[in-house]
């Protein structure tokens, strides 16, 4: 039967148009040797097209092929066909009226799937193709991230999700048993986190259900999750606090942590944040994934990597990083350490919190309930004889004097301030009351710096921008036929955009520049002579990006609004 089965399948690919025939064959007897599925065999081989193969497929074992634009996740599945069979099985319901169900399966031949359903399902059951892609997007969006365990877990409790029943929970499992069953929901809850590229986990109790949201590119995105989320809000938050090594008796008080695990022999940080709120508590996950850091994946031209590289060359100074929030600065940060991190160089840091770990960088965390801050942090460092220093952001004069006076005894600093612009980071300095004289002899330079969206590849589309529009932003109209949009495909999840990049400008300290600074010019007279003096304005940066078709006019004009 095997090889009649495996026949099948092989004629099926290659009237599919598999490329590979002998290497079909291959896997498909393999994989029947060791009782395997045939048909996962050949999918993960990824030698077939899969539209192409089970169309092919269902011409042969005489079932209907359902393509995918014809499959939209439902929003009540749970009321069509139990979580559990559909998630161990990969089978998702696309049908229900009265007593007939039709069930899609992308392995017909799996006897223990056709059991299950016969054992527990009682209606008359339709069996019908489609692509193993679809299926699984369909699972998730219709039963939510972690719904097979959510189950398990629900297991003889009550449903009613009221917040007065769940100090009342109980359920068929053993202590023992729950614990491995969340950790499993909770290891589930990072997997897909981790696939759909998010930076932020935010899991956020509401009045009557729990909600978790991915950050994906800057953008808050909600996830499917199994309905009666709530009901799992104790084990779950507990859970998550017990792995950041946090107080999970104490509910009324922030509360942060961290957690180092291995999810799928990869190693992730985790930074955990806990917030106490009336629904009760909220748990924010960043996740510091071992990243790589270069300019590459910074998305700096080359002008601007030329102009970086001859700062980081420089034996003292500093260079100050600035943006608001989430704008990537510390990730500029680490890559310009990582440019400098040789046997020749003693590189220091001291941040707030410390959110990725350098081999060969000593990393010092800030810890104010014993004084350890960024200035008491910062003196002891400059004793330790460092060559470069790295203070996670200047927040007050008596860190900014310490880490001044560095630059000016022979140590290259780096540190972050919080501005809209470039020029900005001198009126901060300013207005922190440092002298001017201090900050044309000591600065190096001001890198001020935003992250816009990267258009997905597979879909992005020509633009049709008004020229109207675009010449009152400033835009070059001469490369208005270059500029592409956001369409939306599957490997996007329908967005238009995959990643992100950093666009920015660089305020060089020159004589000119030292001179309007020292004679306390206005910002704008200060702002005219950095341009002249070779600075990119951000936004004519990020319109060079979108005119390359590598982001959007739109998403420029988005993160440069407050820059002008």
């Amino acid at each position: 039967m095997s090889l009649s089965l495996t026949e099948l399948l092989a004629n099926a690919a290659t009237e599919a148009g598999c490329s590979q025939p002998q290497q079909c064959r291959q896997t498909l007897e393999e994989a029947a040797a060791r009782h395997g599925s045939l048909v996962e065999a050949l999918l993960d081989a990824n030698i077939v097209d899969e539209d192409l193969f089970f169309e092919k497929l269902g011409r042969a074992v005489n079932l209907n092929f359902v393509p995918d634009e014809q499959i939209e996740a439902g929003d009540a599945l749970h009321n069509r066909f139990p979580a559990k069979l559909a998630l161990r099985h990969r089978l998702y319901p696309s049908h229900l009226s009265g007593a007939d169900l039709t069930l899609l399966t992308y392995d017909p031949f799996n006897l223990d799937a056709k059991q299950a359903v016969g054992h527990e399902v009682r209606k008359r059951v339709t069996w019908g193709l489609a692509t193993r892609r679809r299926i699984l997007e369909a699972l998730h969006m219709g039963y939510g991230v972690g719904a097979e365990n959510f189950e398990e877990l629900l297991e003889g409790r009550d449903g009613d999700g009221g917040h007065d029943d769940l100090k009342q929970e109980t359920t068929v499992l053993d202590e023992a048993d729950e614990e491995a069953t969340v950790m499993n929901f909770v290891n589930q809850i990072f997997r897909e986190a981790l696939k759909e590229r998010a930076t932020d986990i935010h899991v956020e109790p509401l009045e009557r259900d729990l909600r978790i949201r991915y950050r994906i590119d800057g953008k808050l995105q909600e996830v499917p999750v199994p309905p009666n989320m709530r009901l799992l809000q104790a084990s779950l938050i507990s859970r998550l606090k017990i792995m950041a090594h946090l107080d999970i008796a104490e509910r009324r008080l922030p509360q942060d942590g961290r957690i180092n695990l291995e999810l799928d022999g990869d190693p992730i940080d985790v930074r955990v944040a806990t917030i106490p709120s009336v629904n009760g508590e909220s748990v924010s996950l960043r996740l510091l994934t071992r990243q790589k850091f270069d300019f590459e994946k910074l998305g700096v031209d080359g002008n601007t990597a030329t102009t970086i590289s001859k700062l980081l060359a420089a034996p003292n100074g500093i260079i100050l990083v600035t943006g608001p929030t989430g704008s990537g600065k510390s990730t500029t940060l680490y890559t310009f350490l990582r440019q400098l991190n040789t046997k020749e160089r003693r590189i220091v840091t001291i941040e707030d919190p410390v959110e990725n770990k350098l081999d060969g960088v000593v990393q010092i965390a800030v810890k104010p309930e014993i004084n350890l801050t960024f200035a008491a942090g910062l003196r002891s460092i400059l004793r330790g004889d460092p060559n470069v220093v790295m203070v996670g952001e200047m927040r007050d004069l008596e860190t900014t004097e310490i880490a001044i006076r560095a630059a000016l005894t022979g140590h290259l600093v780096f540190s972050t301030l919080h501005t809209n612009d470039a020029v900005g980071g001198i009126s901060r300095l300013l207005d922190m009351g440092i002298e001017p004289f201090l900050i044309s002899s000591s600065v190096r330079a001001f890198q001020a710096q935003r992250l816009v969206r990267t258009l997905c590849p597979h879909c992005k589309q020509p633009s049709k921008l008004e020229a109207g529009y675009l010449a009152g932003i400033g835009f070059p109209l001469e490369h208005i036929d270059k500029l592409k949009r956001p369409e939306g495909c599957r490997q996007c999840r329908g967005t238009g955009f995959t990643g992100r990049l950093a666009i920015m400008e660089i305020c060089l300290m020159t004589t000119a520049l030292a001179e309007k600074i020292n004679s306390r010019a206005a910002m704008s007279e200060i702002k005219t002579q950095a341009i002249v003096d070779g600075m990119v304005p951000m936004r004519q940066y990020g319109f060079q990006k979108a005119i390359q078709g590598v982001t959007t006019v739109e998403e420029v004009m988005l993160v440069t609004a407050s820059s002008d």
